[in-house]
């Protein structure tokens, strides 16, 4: 057999697992991100709606904070967007018998 063939097909046959590791790694790539926008998917089809109080009339926006649930004139609102306050977190908080209007100086 001549050299530079030999040489040649030594080559080809190093070659080889290296090819066989780059298709590999772009499979696997491949079927990490399906899997990522799949989970991704699924985990917001699961939420719906991830804010709870959204519907509701103690719902507000609050410019530069978001939404807040309950009276925002409570001393007593937790000012988040999941809790109303410690005393009464689910609520409601008309007629609410803790009530205590925020001082204002």
């Amino acid at each position: 057999m001549p050299e530079p063939l030999f040489i040649a097909i030594i080559m080809i046959i190093g070659f080889i697992p290296g090819f066989y590791s780059l298709a590999a790694m772009r499979k696997m790539r491949s079927r990490v991100r399906d899997r990522i926008h799949t989970a991704i998917n699924v985990s917001a089809n699961r939420l719906g709606n991830t804010h709870p109080y959204l519907s509701t009339q103690d719902c507000h926006y609050v410019e530069g904070l978001g939404y807040m649930v309950g009276d925002l004139t409570c001393k007593f609102n937790a000012r988040s967007a999941y809790l109303r306050c410690a005393i009464n977190p689910s609520g409601p908080c008309k007629g609410c018998p803790h009530y205590q209007s925020i001082e204002f100086k």
